[in-house]
């Protein structure tokens, strides 16, 4: 696949890539720095494991006061939805204008990012689409990378969704080849429904053992799936608690790869957000545009 440079946008998002603490050091403080040294900034933030945060309050001295530090187990709490979320609020509530800030930021690897192929892909789909949910704002985003931790195939991958390497591809054609597997089949045991209710919802995740707050909170996400996507001509119900899954299919058409990815103008969560509300539930939405329709799946845990 022939690499497709980016247009220039305001959003700077970058790479490092280390093996070994003063390699993570040697990275950080350079760009810290220049946040620290950029006019009408607020503090640049550094997101990283907790001991990567004492490497950088050692190597900082008296200067780590000028530096917000958060342990990225405070950040990264779920999925890429959820960390497209909390990037998106923390902008909105502490970046100066335009969205300047510098971020530093480093994953959960030992968490829900890189623990299987399928959150592989989530990840680099948050990292892809991260070019273009952020592509107004005059943030400057350093990812880092600790081999020792995230392995060769996330890294490798990784690259194809940073602007500042040889590797990067476009967004759009990245997340399309991401979404291009096929999902697996439903189980046999599958419960269809032609014409699906909320009721059939709340009480088949009940039966699927789901308590009620949660099996409300399943059914508020598939409901707002349902209002976003038009008349949905089949679905159907498996799976047990945390995991109950909802398979919608309709005739429409849902093709842009930002759908439920867009942040809403106010940050209160309610059902009436379509797939941004479903998304921020569902550990899992999964889109599989065919030409003649769409499926998607809803996964709650």
């Amino acid at each position: 696949m022939t690499s497709t440079r980016p247009a220039p946008t305001p959003f700077d998002h970058r790479m490092a890539v280390y093996g070994a603490d003063d390699e993570f050091v040697a990275a950080a403080l350079p760009f810290l720095a220049e946040g620290l040294g950029a006019p009408g900034e607020p503090p640049p933030v550094a997101i990283a494991a907790p001991d990567k945060l004492d490497l950088l309050r050692d190597a900082l001295g008296g200067d780590a006061r000028d530096i917000v530090l958060i342990p990225h187990t405070d950040w990264y709490t779920g999925s890429a939805a959820n960390a497209v979320a909390q990037g998106a609020g923390y902008l909105g509530a502490h970046a100066g204008p335009g969205g300047r800030i510098h971020l530093l930021m480093e994953p959960v690897w030992n968490g829900r990012a890189g623990r299987s192929a399928r959150e592989t892909t989530e990840w680099i789909r948050y990292e892809a689409l991260a070019n273009l949910l952020f592509a107004p704002l005059a943030t400057t985003a350093l990812c880092a990378y600790d081999t020792r931790t995230a392995g060769t195939a996330i890294i490798e991958a990784a690259r194809r969704a940073h602007p500042d390497t040889p590797a990067y591809e476009d967004p759009v054609r990245l997340t399309a080849e991401l979404d291009s597997a096929p999902l697996p089949l439903p189980p046999a045991d599958a419960e269809p429904h032609t014409h699906l209710s909320a009721d059939a919802v709340r009480r088949g995740a009940v039966a699927r053992g789901l308590g009620p707050a949660d099996a409300e909170l399943f059914t508020e996400a598939v409901t707002a799936a349902v209002a976003a996507l038009g008349p949905v001509t089949g679905a159907l119900l498996w799976g047990e608690a945390p995991a109950c899954v909802c398979e919608l299919r309709t005739s429409r058409r849902v093709d842009d790869p930002l759908a439920g990815f867009v942040p809403p103008s106010t940050p209160e969560l309610a059902p009436d957000q379509g797939l941004w509300f479903t998304r921020q539930v569902c550990a899992y939405v999964d889109v599989r545009d065919d030409g003649a329709g769409t499926t998607v799946r809803l996964q709650y845990g």
